[in-house]
């Protein structure tokens, strides 16, 4: 085998995007046309590496699972929310470890630390419950333990080393110029190193004070560096010419953020396929191998001391996620960072006092709160049941009113940990989506933290983050952004109560009298009953149930309907007896805009399902033209039902005329069901490629009559279908050509 080995690492990380009260995430207007940017980034980066094309003059001649040949981590809240939203994918990414771990005895996947927070900046119980939680979620998915873990930003210090440790990391990694000096083991005689000096083929040892030792491996930065930022991924071979320029014996380590395939460089996944594909067969005498595997061979010889509170993305050390100390992504000149500072003391105050609340509270409730803390990251990945959690944490019987207050501190530590993400400080102004999130996350600890007895909290965050202000004179300071954006996210019986009844509506399940229906969203449920139900006024009760906790509370509400569904509004009595007024038109941008979105599915489908049901002679029908004729007759009308001939052409094959081909292609070019069609059409051909050979051998004629009406089908997705079948289902000459394959 080979001396000199390859490992390219993907970090695949989006910031929390969930809203914290309904758990889920809400349009993003900034990532139109996609709903939100991990909608976006999944299509133009993270599932392109999944079916990475290998192109020829004739077309593809190869799909590469690149996450079967690359190292890399996911940050945890985006892999809940791909195996929620792209379960393909998710199986692709699972499969990829599987098969590396078949391979070379070492799954190519590592953990990350689960919120991205910057760990030097953590406290010691945050830095324990990040990696404890980010342990939790990668064996519930990969079902075995994480060998490495990723640093966010790679940012690092001894007492981080030390909880990787603690929690039987073998392994992490480190920018070049993060390492401060060498010496052999057993050895202490130290040799300062910088990032030029130091041999990066190999991998080093850290002695902890505790006694206890971490492998670290230093990723190349000037190939990394190429990567991301001098447009190597434009050309393969560029790509690859230039690895095997730096390579020599040892490990060539490369680290990357997933997002520069596809998202940041078009079609980069397409080069790295290339790279990938030269390793595979062992060009210029070199193979690829992961982490794990090299470190099992290769044990390190060398031990290294690091540079305390350093990262790989600033070069001040850690202080561009606590002082405006000139690193920003720039773009922006006469701008400043100021606001960082206060908004990292204002998060640090409350998190110090909602710790304090939580263990002299808790103490009461469970049997070791720091032990509840800790395993409630096997809860949060669904490793064990929240029966089971409540049997081994709580003290307090199940009748108790404690029991409720106890999940309530678990939640109100996941939402405070959470405002720590580190894109929060990373961007150039206080008014971005990442910060403002980061403010949403520690508005809903507070009010967690208010529910169970801390009060003053906001007031004591808004007099430190008062401080900061944005660069844009339109958003003020951090409590105008606090007043004008994150407070209106808040919920109240009224607004799930409202939103719940705004939904039901638009869906067309409103219950009539009588009735019930329910809406839930992964952090809470409403149910509703209906007794009284009119054109113009409505009422019933209506039961709260938040995610993990155990409380149901009952409301009676009345909701005074109007023409226009969000300019209604709702009283809500509460069972204290005090009246709650939510006019619709206070929810917030983000929810009305999910709520539209639910109503033009639901009339799309409503229009798509007619037609179709409806579709079957129009073709036939739709009859020749006569001499002279121009124009069909009642042509209006033939428009109506546009979606259902098309529809039926395409799968009956029936033959039709040159003016029904015609009048399809003209009027299909600008029909407001074409979008919603195409989706459909291409949710077809992929069950059809799924199915029995007696479906499958109609797909030619099928995709000639697409061509012939012209519409837009994904190929992209249609050929990794058609891809992941069968080798006889490849070999398929004719539909391999159609659907741009060369085989």
């Amino acid at each position: 085998m080979s001396a000199k080995f390859l490992c390219i690492h993907g970090h695949f990380y989006q910031p929390p995007r969930e809203d914290p009260w309904l758990d889920m995430i809400f349009p993003e207007g900034s990532a139109a046309p996609f709903r939100h940017w991990n909608e976006r980034i999944c299509r133009e980066s993270y599932a392109p590496l999944a079916w990475a094309r290998r192109m020829g003059s004739d077309g593809i001649f190869d799909i590469i699972n690149c996450y079967e040949w690359i190292s890399f981590n996911v940050g945890p809240t985006l892999f809940r929310w791909i195996e929620r939203s792209e379960p393909l994918l998710y199986s692709k990414i699972l499969e990829g470890d599987a098969l590396s771990l078949k391979r070379w005895g070492h799954g190519n996947a590592i953990a990350q630390v689960y919120h991205h927070a910057i760990m030097p900046l953590a406290s010691d119980l945050d830095r324990d419950v990040e990696v404890a939680w980010a342990v939790a979620d990668f064996e519930s998915r990969f079902k075995r333990k994480p060998e490495g873990m990723w640093l966010s930003e790679t940012a690092c210090n001894t007492e981080t080393l030390e909880t990787l440790a603690d929690h039987d990391i073998t392994f992490t990694l480190l920018a070049p110029r993060q390492a401060a000096a060498i010496a052999a083991i057993g050895s202490d005689d130290w040799q300062e190193v910088n990032e030029f000096s130091i041999n990066i083929k190999e991998p080093y040892l850290v002695e902890l004070p505790s006694g206890k030792t971490i492998s670290i491996f230093f990723y190349d930065g000037s190939v990394s560096q190429a990567v991301a930022y001098e447009g190597l991924l434009k050309n393969g071979d560029d790509f690859w010419n230039k690895i095997v320029s730096v390579s020599a014996e040892g490990l060539l380590s490369i680290g990357t953020d997933g997002e520069t395939y596809g998202h940041h460089v078009t079609f980069g996944e397409m080069a790295l396929a290339y790279v990938l594909s030269q390793g595979i067969e062992e060009r210029n005498g070199l193979s690829l191998l992961n982490y794990g595997a090299y470190l099992e061979q290769h044990p390190p010889k060398y031990k290294v001391k690091i540079h305390e509170n350093s990262s790989w993305s600033c070069y001040h050390g850690i202080e561009r996620w606590r002082s405006d100390c000139g690193c920003c992504t720039g773009g922006h000149p006469g701008w400043n960072q100021q606001w960082r500072k206060p908004l990292r003391e204002g998060l640090d105050a409350i998190k110090k006092l909602l710790d304090a609340h939580y263990f002299n509270l808790g103490d009461k409730i469970f049997k070791n709160p720091r032990a509840a803390l800790i395993d409630y990251g096997t809860l949060l990945s669904g490793s064990v049941s929240e029966e089971d959690f409540f049997d081994n944490h709580f003290k307090v019987e199940e009748s108790s009113p404690d029991v409720d207050f106890g999940w309530k501190l678990l939640s109100m530590q996941k939402w405070g940990l959470s405002s720590f993400a580190s894109c929060g400080w990373f961007f150039d102004d206080l008014a971005r989506l990442e910060p403002v999130n980061n403010m949403g996350f520690a508005l809903r600890a507070i009010e967690l933290a208010k529910e169970t007895g801390l009060i003053g909290l906001e007031e004591k965050f808004l007099s430190i983050v008062g401080e900061a202000y944005s660069n844009e004179e339109r958003y003020g300071s951090a409590i105008d952004i606090w007043n004008n954006k994150i407070k209106p996210q808040s919920e109240t019986p009224g607004s799930l109560i409202g939103q719940a009844l705004s939904r039901l509506y638009v869906e067309g399940v409103l219950p009539q009298s009588g009735e019930e229906g329910r809406i839930s969203w992964p952090g809470v449920s409403v149910y509703i009953e209906t007794s009284d139900s009119s054109m113009i006024m409505a009422r019933g009760s209506a039961e709260i149930k938040w995610h993990l906790e155990s409380e149901i509370k009952n409301f009676n509400w009345k909701w005074d309907k109007a023409e226009r569904i969000l300019t209604g509004s709702v009283e809500i009595s509460h069972p204290g007896g005090q009246i709650e007024h939510f006019p619709l038109n206070d929810i917030s941008w983000k929810k009305k805009q999910s709520i539209s979105i639910s109503w033009v599915q639901r009339v799309a489908q409503s229009a798509w399902q007619t037609q179709i049901m409806n579709s079957g002679c129009g073709p036939v029908l739709f009859g020749d033209f006569e001499d002279y004729q121009t124009r069909h007759t009642l042509e209006q009308h033939w428009k109506k039902i546009w979606t259902g001939l098309v529809w039926s052409y395409i799968f009956s094959g029936d033959n039709i005329s040159e003016e029904f081909l015609e009048f399809v292609v003209s009027i299909g070019r600008d029909h407001p069901d074409r979008d919603y069609f195409v989706e459909q059409l291409n949710r077809q051909i992929c069950s059809m490629i799924r199915s029995e050979f007696s479906l499958r051998e109609n797909l030619c004629g099928v995709l000639e009559r697409v061509q012939q009406v012209q519409l837009p089908l994904d190929m992209w997705k249609i050929q990794n279908c058609y891809w992941d079948e069968s080798l006889v289902v490849k070999n398929d000459p004719e539909l391999s050509k159609i659907l741009g394959f060369d085989l």
